[in-house]
Formats: C-alpha cells, structure tokens, sequence
C-alpha cells in the first residue's frame, strides 16, 4: 500500500486513552431474546410465531453511517435465532435472520453473546487490559480485583472495544479499500450483532484462512492485503492482539479481519509493541509454511514498518 492511499492520522502522546467512550456502552442493558428454529430457506411468514422477538434494533447503539442498504433497521422487523455459528469459550457465535413480516426485506447477522461474569475471561485478559480505564475509581479497582461486577465490566469493555474497532476500520476500509472487517451492525451489553460473510443460501460462514490452501498467486496477494490491513490497524494506533490464520477469513477474494475483542493501544499500551510483533510472527509463519518466500514475509521488517506507521519509531 502506497504512502498516499491512506493518510496518516495526527500522532498520539502515550498514554491518552481511546476507550472512555466505551462506559455507556457497559451499562446499556437490553431485552433478552428467546431461541426460535427455522429453515434457512424459509420465506418469513405474515405472521412470526409470538416467541420471535421485535427487532432489538431500537435500544441498541449502532453502527457507522450511512448503513448499508441490506441492513434491515424497520423497526417492525423480527430476529429469528437459526442456530450457532462458532462457539468459544469467552464468546458464542449465533446466526440470525432479522426480517419484515410479510416483505421480503430480510438479512442474515452473526450474532456474537459474550460470556456473563461467571464464566471464564481470555487467558491473561490483564495484559490486554492495559491503557484501558473507565472514568470512576469503584469500576477501575472492580476489575483489577475481578469481582462480580469487575468481570461484568471487563466483559463489557471487550464488547465495547471490539465494536469501536470494527466501526472505525469498516469506515476506512469503506473509503480507501485497504482493510476488510464485518460492518458492526448494534452492539448491546454484551452482544455485538455483525455482518455476515459467507454463502446466505446456505447460511454458511465464509472459510478461515487456516483452512484454505492458497496458490502461490492467491498466497501473495493474501500476504499482500494482510500487509495493507496491518499498515492500517497501525496508523490507527491498533494491534489486533491476537491475530493469527483462525481470525482471518477469506470472503469473495478479500482478506477479512475479524475477532477484535482484544485489540490493542499500541501507544497507551505499555505491552503494545511486543503484542504487534507477535501478531506479525505468527501470521508470517503460517504464509512461509505455505509456500510464500521468507525474504517476502519477513517478520522483524513488517514489525519496524508498522511502529514505524504507529508513530513508536
């Protein structure tokens, strides 16, 4: 990616904190919603059966602007649970089809429910915590003590934190085209709703890069636009945090960036450059094993290139 595809954003000081906006978001409590079955290949009915929950779209903060035109936001829609995508042991994936009784104004949404507080955290969740604060000092010293509540609040921050990723990098990449992520639709609490990528007939999410085997052609183009993506999380002053083959799906031939719940200040984070260069090891490690020439996937250069996009060299 060429210096002038993407401009450089205004540097900033260690230590400034980016997720202050996040504390509406941890308090922000929403309607819960009960399961439904369905085919995928069902029309919507007149009538949805009574336990179809309305839209959660109304109570919910929502992504950037303007939406995209599949996005159904009718407020007379209805969300119908069609099963599980994905599940982890911080966060479940859920695909669900929001749709306007008796049009034929429909969309399908991953639906990703973070763990409440009595379940298990990402391991060394601390690390990752670092340059994150709320404003009041009860909630600061609630999640360094991991209560009840702090555990509420951290799980919180990793929905809040990987919708405000999502909704920044979807802007730009919307302008400039050099990084793909699922557009954030809503984020309540803890659920974050978010595009879908795969095949909607078939309700079949788009491949991992971990499970494709790539021609030397299509490997470096990947390489390529994983190149571009990283140059953008840096001037944005970002690290993924846990980037590897699993987190990168391949969709209508771009590489998508996706799972950002620990996504990393690299100023404000005293630990951010060494996340940054392990996110780079391990990634450039998978595309060598797979036939791309060691000159061309580097690790140390692609780290000092991206500090040196982070402002940190």
């Amino acid at each position: 990616m060429r210096d002038h595809d993407l401009p450089a954003p205004e540097r900033r000081t260690r230590g400034k904190r980016r997720f202050d906006d996040d504390e509406p978001f941890l308090l922000k409590r929403g309607r819960a919603s009960a399961p439904a079955a369905a085919d995928l290949d069902a029309e919507p009915g007149p009538e949805p059966d009574q336990e179809e929950p309305w839209s959660s779209w109304d109570d919910a903060v929502h992504g950037p602007q303007p939406h995209p035109d599949w996005l159904v936001t009718e407020l007379a829609a209805k969300d119908t649970e069609l099963g599980v995508l994905k599940t982890g042991k911080e966060a479940d994936v859920h695909l669900l089809r929001r749709a306007v009784p008796g049009t034929d104004r429909s969309c399908l949404l991953a639906v990703k429910r973070y763990r409440d507080a009595q379940h298990r955290l990402f391991h060394r969740d601390a690390g990752y915590l670092e340059g994150r604060r709320v404003r009041r000092s009860r909630e600061n010293r609630a999640m360094a003590g991991r209560t009840a509540f702090g555990r509420q609040m951290i799980a919180g921050q990793w929905a809040a934190a990987e919708f405000d990723a999502l909704a920044r990098l979807w802007e730009i990449g919307a302008r400039y085209g050099t990084i793909t992520v699922p557009y954030p639709v809503q984020l309540r609490g803890t659920e974050l709703m978010l595009e879908f990528l795969g095949d909607p007939d078939e309700g079949q999410a788009a491949p991992r890069l971990a499970q494709l085997r790539p021609e030397p052609a299509e490997l470096r183009e990947l390489w390529a636009q994983l190149v571009d993506a990283l140059v953008v999380l840096a001037r944005t002053g970002f690290a993924h945090g846990d980037l590897s083959p699993y987190n990168l799906l391949v969709h209508a031939g771009r590489l998508v960036l996706i799972d950002l719940p620990q996504v990393v200040d690299v100023v404000a984070n005293p630990q951010g450059p060494e996340f940054l260069a392990r996110d780079v090891r391990v990634v450039a490690t998978w595309f060598v094993a797979r036939g791309l020439p060691a000159a061309e996937a580097d690790p140390a250069a692609l780290t000092a290139l991206l500090l040196r996009e982070a402002g940190l060299r």
